[in-house]
């Protein structure tokens, strides 16, 4: 049997040591944009919010020290166990973002931060929190900029392009960058019933420490990348990596590095 993209993902987020390394090497990344998400959608003491692709809780601990009354969702039990660890206060369950087990009108807020991407079906998401949204109230959500960018990113592709293929037998997805078109978000999100769409960027900045650090986030703590980068041959493994290092050396500092890799930001409205 072909594996689904769904299937793919899960496997990958399933693994406890890929979910420890994304939280070692890439969560200082990923929550910089958390505080403009959460304002986004409106989050504050007293919200009833869902944090969907919760991860380890992220967007959740931020948003349970702003006072609001929180619910996590992910699909990796793994996660969600790590979530429930560090955030008692919140509530934590395992289940996908396209059929969300709640009821109409239970959130003030629904977010996902880097969700997106890893979601098979993102229609399934808009047309899910729009239902489990009261009326009035907001969804938010970020995903990665452009690869031309997001400079990790796109080191990778044009590394991976120049020197392998991009063409590696990885189940077929949602391209990664879909949501990184503000004019995607905005026609995706009006399909959904949302209006008002807002769509903005958060600059952010990745700060590995090493080159080493560089392509073990890439490679241990990340699941489509990872896929890309391992399953290239063999013999051209060690070119890639020095190809994705290589045009990383602009943002070399004493300290290690700082890669630009900025995110967008989109909101919108139940009406």
């Amino acid at each position: 049997m072909t594996e689904s993209f769904r299937d793919f993902e899960h496997a990958g987020w399933a693994d406890p040591d890929v979910c420890a390394t994304y939280d070692d090497q890439l969560s200082s990344l990923t929550t910089q944009s958390i505080g403009a998400l959460l304002d986004a959608a409106g989050v504050s003491a007293g919200s009833r919010v869902l944090d969907v692709a919760t991860g380890a809780g992220y967007a959740a601990g931020v948003a349970l020290a702003r006072g609001a009354e929180v619910t996590g969702i992910d699909f990796s039990a793994e996660q969600v166990r790590l979530a429930k660890q560090r955030y008692p206060a919140a509530k934590f369950h395992e289940g996908d973002a396209g059929s969300l087990p709640f009821e109409v009108g239970t959130f003030d807020a629904v977010v996902s931060n880097y969700g997106l991407p890893h979601f098979p079906q993102p229609e399934r998401f808009f047309q899910e929190a729009f239902r489990v949204l009261r009326s009035g109230s907001r969804l938010a959500f970020t995903v990665w900029d452009m690869p031309q960018e997001t400079k990790a990113f796109g080191a990778v592709l044009d590394a991976i392009g120049t020197h392998g293929s991009l063409d590696v037998g990885l189940p077929v997805g949602p391209n990664m960058f879909l949501f990184s078109d503000p004019s995607v978000c905005e026609a995706s999100l009006a399909a959904a019933g949302f209006k008002a769409c807002a769509v903005t960027k958060v600059l952010q900045t990745w700060r590995p420490t090493s080159s080493e650090q560089i392509l073990k986030a890439l490679k241990a703590g990340t699941v489509r990348t990872r896929g890309m980068l391992t399953r290239q041959r063999a013999e051209i493994l060690g070119t890639i990596d020095e190809a994705i290092l290589s045009a990383l050396v602009p943002f070399k500092t004493a300290a290690g590095y700082e890669v630009p890799m900025p995110a967008i930001l989109a909101a919108a409205t139940k009406p």
